[in-house]
């Protein structure tokens, strides 16, 4: 006979079987308190100097709570164990689904990832199928010489590597008088610029498993002449293909690939003169992110940043055989370009290194000053030389600005006049406007009083891209492909005017010769006839 005691058991059982524990919702509720707290005050109540670590950091948080709800759904939410599989079943679906369906296509300049379809082909292979040569000579190669005019834009940035070019007077409204496209066409992958030195626009590019400088007919847009090297720099991250502008100097095209291959070409027709490793030939090791200085080219030499140790830093060829010349310093590259500048009287070449910016003397290459950078990050904006012997550095990643004053009396000093976190230029170039500097912080452009470092004001999101000062007008070429037009003046942000030029992530340096725009990015390049003001 059954006791009252096992009866009493026996219901207990049944009611436990019948009625399950219920779900365990509060830890799942705890964690997307945390991460919404976490997430408001990454992007809302932090004091933000650096929007790439904000990014990273709020993709961390986006991961981690991804992560942790996983977590509770599979060991502590109670859920019945077919809806826990079918949830831990779905996750891993749609994470091999993504990884099937899209690749990563390098980043934003604020880190942000760019998808692309997986089984889209890379521009560069498509391209690497029919080569330049395969299209045809667009013109015979010239006999004469390239006579150089006003309008050349023979160098990284213009032709005192600063942005800044004297003309034309540009119309400043581009809906009653549009910009004319001449040509626009796919091209090879690359970061590098187009240069202009008459009829000719030379730039570098990945087609393939070959590094390329083509020669094109400014005014069609059709290929003159090639040269190829078998080289091929490419990450998830940076993307492929060579970063660095061609320099063009007396009939002559240099350039430096992402690799280390540093060239010298016949403007006329392609050909190759002389060919250096500058990675072998100075012990260095290609960069990160690519070796992206591009050459500085004057009297006999062509000088570039090489980053090799025991005073391989910077490193001088002459021009017309390229036989070493001089080698100086001991730090390595950074992603910046030498300038040639003159400091106290002194004619010296700056180059922004991994670990600061150094001068070098010209003859032969000695140190003449250093000034220490914070390491972590790339060093990549030009310096800026402003009057009185100042110079004007900066860096992203949170970094800022510093004005310089370089004083020679028994040594050389240079010694900072002021710093200030209002401008963070990435990989974008600053100018300089009468008493005045712009450029973009963190993709926003702003103003500051070149001599007390005051943020005077700080508007348009024109991203990471870069610009040119023609005259008293700012030309922005920003990181979505508009062509935007600002008056540079300290009151305001005044934007005038704007076009879109190209599609996609636009990280190129624009080159201005004459009334001709030449822009590329890594996808595509275009030519327009800006108006010019009306007399």
């Amino acid at each position: 006979m059954m006791n009252s005691g096992d009866s009493d058991s026996e219901r207990k059982d049944q009611l436990k079987s019948s009625n399950p524990r219920p779900i365990r919702w509060w830890p799942a509720l705890v964690i997307l308190l945390v991460a919404a707290g976490a997430l408001i005050w990454l992007r809302f109540l932090q004091d933000v100097i650096n929007h790439q670590n904000q990014n990273l950091q709020t993709a961390q948080v986006v991961v981690f709570t991804s992560v942790a709800l996983l977590l509770w759904c599979l060991f502590f939410s109670r859920l019945r164990w077919s809806i826990r599989f079918l949830v831990f079943g779905g996750v891993i679906g749609l994470i091999c689904l993504t990884a099937l369906l899209f690749r990563i296509r390098g980043v934003t300049g604020d880190l942000l990832p760019v998808l692309e379809w997986r089984w889209k082909k890379p521009l560069s292979s498509i391209l690497a199928i029919k080569r330049p040569a395969d299209t045809g000579i667009a013109r015979p190669p010239q006999a004469e010489p390239v006579v150089p005019t006003a309008n050349d834009y023979s160098q990284f940035l213009g032709p005192h590597r600063n942005c800044t070019v004297s003309g034309p007077q540009l119309a400043r409204d581009w809906k009653s008088q549009a910009p004319k496209l001449l040509w626009r066409q796919p091209i090879g992958t690359a970061w590098s610029g187009f240069v202009v030195v008459g009829s000719f626009a030379v730039t570098q590019e990945q087609r393939g498993e070959e590094e390329m400088v083509v020669g094109y007919d400014l005014s069609s847009g059709k290929p003159v002449w090639f040269h190829a090297d078998t080289a091929h720099y490419n990450t998830t991250i940076a993307g492929e293909g060579p970063r660095a502008t061609p320099t063009i100097v007396s009939n002559r095209v240099y350039t430096l690939g992402a690799t280390g291959i540093l060239n010298c070409l016949d403007l006329l027709t392609g050909k190759l003169i002389w060919t250096k490793d500058i990675i072998k030939d100075n012990q260095s090791q290609v960069n990160g992110w690519g070796m992206s200085g591009s050459p500085l080219v004057f009297d006999k030499l062509v000088v570039v940043s090489a980053g090799g140790p025991n005073g391989r830093s910077l490193v001088a060829y002459d021009k017309e055989t390229g036989k070493p010349v001089w080698s100086g310093g001991s730090d390595g590259a950074g992603y910046s370009s030498p300038l040639l500048t003159t400091l106290a009287g002194v004619s010296q070449i700056l180059v922004f290194n991994s670990s600061g910016v150094a001068a070098h003397e010209t003859a032969g290459g000695q140190i003449l000053w250093e000034y220490p950078w914070p390491k972590g990050h790339p060093h990549i904006s030009m310096p800026v030389i402003l009057p009185d012997d100042r110079v004007l550095l900066t860096s992203g990643y949170g970094t800022g600005s510093e004005l310089l004053r370089i004083k020679k009396e028994e040594k050389w000093s240079a010694s900072r006049l002021w710093k200030s976190i209002r401008l963070k230029a990435k990989f974008t170039n600053v100018v300089y406007r009468d008493g005045y500097i712009f450029g973009l912080d963190d993709g926003i452009l702003v103003c500051l009083d070149a001599a007390t470092g005051e943020q005077k004001w700080k508007d348009g999101r024109y991203g990471h891209g870069q610009v040119i000062l023609i005259g008293n007008l700012l030309l922005v070429m920003a990181e979505n492909g508009d062509v935007v037009l600002v008056e540079p003046v300290p009151q305001e942000h005044r934007e005038l005017t704007r076009f879109s030029a190209l599609n996609g992530k636009t990280w190129n340096p624009p080159a201005l010769a004459g009334e001709l725009l030449v822009v590329r990015n890594d996808k595509e390049a275009a030519c327009y006839r800006l108006p010019v003001a009306k007399q």
